[in-house]
């Protein structure tokens, strides 16, 4: 039994929290820059600027942003060339639009673009770890092209860059030398290596001359149209060049990337008003809100709208049905999707309520609302804001409270802006997000308690960052009203200041105690092992799984989550830093993909990283929503028995083996799990002789140990020889009969030649006729790897291990015996975090089944 880790669990929860709390010390110092830079403006004054711009310039940022987009396209057609391989380039076009739409606007990147390409993409046969590649492959050409664009700025205005940076001109030249000189040495890299480079746990192979020239010449492109569509829109008193406008710009999307702020949001403006002192700043936050709007929300909100046009005509159903046919094969991203838009709605509603009402709306709503509707509506869509950020992630895991709430929220704010302002501007982008939410809503079914969702480091930063832009908002807005007591007992219709107060107080009064209890809330222990209770739980949901594999949670040696209905569970051990799951979990569809969400909160809370071990192609979609990588480490043997039999030509070596051991005096009997008990003394006899002749111990985790306790819950397949037990081996049956299958197997040195075919031969035929559907062999591990030059890494490795490892294990040999008996092969595939962390994550499921370090190196 393996420990908890107790290091890890005291250091690593602390280095979580830095990066996001780093971004968020970074946001509160750009807001307090902002503050400082714009203590003197009014938010009319930057709305007026925002409407002065002319058409033709709007027209012009629109045919850019076109432009942009369809050049993001061309990263994905270099990157499926780098990946060899073709797509037809429509639904290329098609699925960059929509995965950078939603990636560009909500800062949600890792979940919704990638989410989205796996969507799209899969129909068109890639796999999870193609999608993982090309999406890295377009990150690192923006970033190639980042660096060449900011390192010829910096090298073209040294001058200027070091007076914006407070640095000596010398290091503006050396930043921009260096710069450069990574950009030409991955060029170089590219073109002439032949191996593979490390980038953050991301093994990148040499793409070649043409791609890496194209990375760097798309990239340059990119940055130059996006830059465009922002320059195209500034005020017309400023006189600046293109040219030296992208080097600003490049400079202010580095500082956004940096800061990790959801994005870039507020990184990239301070950048731009410090950037450009000569343009004043009222009119370059009204060209910037433009830029937000062109580049950001209109490409969102078309692409929203494609995405589940493209589902709906994909069927062609009934008008009937539309809505029905759209909740079901939208599902997949909805919950990535929908989270973002309600945590941007949520945004929204808080913003909303730090700003001013527009005196004519107000002035209407007068003549037919009492003072009281308008002042608990501005109170009530603030509150409807934090419940829809606080809600957000429990979308993202799928929870079917969150989905109605966030529902009823939208509604409330949809009212709320109307009634507190006739802001039907936000109540039309409300209704939207609404559409969005209730379009998917079969998407969360799970029946997992609100407050049981714990928040990440990074949500509780992203939460106090959209609260303190919102107030930090209000304060600017309202900088002329001058500050005293009696506002805060002020009600009156053009009483803008007071409302503000009231609700940001209400805001940050209950959003930090809801965080608070939240990250407060003790976990909950995890026992060593499951206890007797917990196993007969789990012994009910076995009987109506179709995957014998499920009787391993009864070996008592691993620990098991339960989902919250209780209709699924999981079984799983701690190896050092990594908690490793054996198989998918058993149960429910539901409960499994709550179980595994809850497997990875755990983990992480513990500073652990979280491993599925032999699971099924079935749910490999649903473990790239954890963000992990699909390995495939051998492939599974299974025997149809309704086809199994000793006829034909083809099963005269079976035939032969299994006349031969009854010549021998071999019989076969399955005896009851009532009957174990009296072999007992036999099967000891049989186990210690087979260990002894194998110089070797017992595996734990994926197979079963040797023990009175655990043999006793099975049926038993029993060889005799002359009367005398000499071989046997435990059967793992479920209720379903879909499949019957053998774990632990041992025989002694009596055993007659071939008993362990005559044994599986007998089963097969027993099983036959007792109605089970197929015979599962088990895995041959290493087994149906990809031996082209071309194949991932591990593939090679394997195949070479599979060939030429012999001397540590009999791989092939293994695959040569199953495949005797005719099986249909499945893949298997260990799920992890991929990257560096590979090799101690199989070091560690390795360690696992041995039972310890030293007995892995037993022979």
């Amino acid at each position: 039994m393996t420990a908890p880790p107790t290091q890890a669990r005291d250091e690593r929860p602390l280095r979580r929290w830095l990066g996001p709390l780093a971004a968020l010390l970074v946001f509160a110092g750009v807001v307090l820059l902002l503050h400082r830079q714009l203590s003197r403006l009014h938010i009319r004054s930057i709305f007026e600027h925002l409407h002065a711009i002319p058409r033709r310039q709007v027209l012009a940022a629109l045919a850019f942003t076109a432009a942009s987009y369809w050049l993001l396209s061309t990263y994905e057609v270099l990157a499926l060339r780098y990946l060899r391989r073709k797509i037809r380039y429509p639904r290329i076009v098609f699925t960059s639009f929509i995965a950078y739409s939603f990636g560009h606007t909500l800062g949600f990147a890792a979940f919704t673009g990638a989410a989205i390409r796996f969507r799209l993409y899969a129909t068109a046969g890639l796999g999870a770890i193609d999608v993982a590649t090309l999406t890295g492959f377009c990150s690192l050409s923006f970033g190639i092209g980042l660096a060449t664009v900011s390192g010829l700025s910096l090298l073209r205005a040294a001058s200027n860059a070091a007076t914006m940076l407070r640095l000596h001109h010398s290091w503006s030249l050396l930043v921009g030398t260096a710069l450069l000189g990574a950009v030409g040495a991955y060029a170089l890299w590219a073109s002439l290596a032949r191996g593979k480079l490390e980038i953050r746990g991301w093994a990148l192979r040499a793409p070649g001359a043409a791609i890496g020239l194209t990375q760097i010449l798309l990239g340059v492109a990119d940055l130059s149209l996006s830059s465009a569509v922002l320059w195209s829109l500034l005020p017309a008193g400023a006189h600046i060049s293109f040219v030296g406008f992208l080097g600003i710009y490049a400079a202010a999307v580095i500082a956004g990337v940096v800061s990790h702020v959801p994005g870039g949001v507020g990184v990239f403006e301070a950048v731009m008003l410090l950037a450009l002192p000569g343009i004043p700043p009222d009119a370059l936050l009204g060209s910037l809100l433009a830029y937000r709007g062109v580049y950001y929300l209109v490409p969102l909100l078309f692409a929203t709208l494609l995405f589940g046009a493209k589902e709906l005509a994909g069927q062609r159903p009934a008008l009937a049905r539309a809505h029905e046919l759209a909740s079901i094969y939208v599902a997949p991203v909805v919950p990535q999707i929908a989270g973002a838009l309600t945590f941007l709605a949520g945004g929204l509603l808080l913003i909303s309520g730090a700003t001013p009402g527009i005196e004519e709306r107000l002035a209407f709503l007068d003549q037919f609302l009492p003072l009281a509707v308008l002042e608990v509506s501005h109170l009530g869509g603030s509150l409807a804001g934090l419940g829809l950020l606080v809600l957000a992630r429990a979308l993202f895991r799928r929870v079917q409270a969150a989905y109605h709430i966030s529902v009823w929220l939208l509604i409330a704010g949809m009212f709320a802006s109307l009634l507190k302002g006739l802001d039907f501007e936000e109540a039309i982008i409300l209704a939207l997000i609404l559409g969005v939410l209730m379009l998917g809503r079969r998407a969360f079914y799970r029946p997992t308690a609100i407050l049981s969702e714990r928040f990440t480091p990074v949500w509780v930063a992203s939460i106090l960052g959209v609260i303190a832009m919102a107030v930090w908002i209000g304060i600017v807005s309202h900088r002329q009203v001058g500050y005293s007591d009696q506002l805060w007992w002020t009600f009156a219709l053009h009483g803008n200041a007071p409302r503000m107060l009231r609700a940001s107080l209400a805001v940050i009064v209950l959003g930090s105690a809801y965080i608070l209890l939240n990250m407060l809330r003790p976990a909950r222990p995890q026992p060593a092992v499951a206890g007797p209770e917990e196993l007969a739980r789990a012994r009910a949901l076995i009987e109506r799984s179709d995957s014998t594999l499920a009787n391993a949670a009864l070996a008592g040696d691993k620990r098991l989550l339960f989902s919250e209905a209780g209709d699924a569970f999981v079984m799983y051990q701690i190896a050092r830093s990594s908690w490793i799951a054996l198989g998918d979990p058993v149960g429910s569809k539901e409960g499994a993909e709550e179980l595994v969400w809850r497997l990875r909160e755990i983990s992480d809370h513990h500073g652990g990283q979280t491993v599925f071990y032999q699971v099924g192609a079935e749910r490999l979609a649903l473990y790239v929503d954890l963000g992990l990588a699909a390995l495939k480490i051998g492939e599974e043997a299974r025997v149809p028995l309704a086809e199994f039999s000793l006829e034909g030509a083809t099963r005269a070596e079976l035939r032969q083996a299994h006349r031969r051991a009854q010549r021998d005096g071999a019989s076969f009997e399955v005896v009851p799990p009532e009957g174990v008990e009296a072999l007992m003394p036999a099967l000891e006899r049989i186990s210690n002789a087979w260990l002894s002749a194998k110089s070797t111990g017992e595996k734990r985790f994926s197979i079963g140990a040797f023990s009175r306790a655990y043999l006793r819950q099975f049926p038993l397949a029993l060889v005799r020889s002359g009367g005398a037990p000499t071989a046997f081996a435990n059967l793992w049956t479920t209720g379903t009969k879909a499949e019957l299958s053998v774990d632990l197997m041992r025989f002694d040195a009596d055993a007659p030649r071939g008993c362990m075919d005559f044994l599986f031969i007998e089963l097969m035929l027993w099983g036959r006729e007792a109605g089970f559907g197929s015979f599962n062999l088990g895995m041959a591990p290493l087994s149906g790897l990809d031996a082209h030059p071309l194949a991932p890494a591990w593939h090679r490795v394997g195949n070479l291990i599979f060939r030429y490892g012999e001397h540590f294990y009999n791989f092939e040999g293994l695959r040569r015996y199953k495949a005797k008996f005719d099986p249909t092969w499945e893949p298997r595939y260990l799920v992890a975090r991929g990257g560096i962390a590979l090799p101690r994550v199989l070091v560690d499921v390795s360690v696992l089944i041995a039972g310890g370090v030293k007995e892995l190196f037993a022979r």
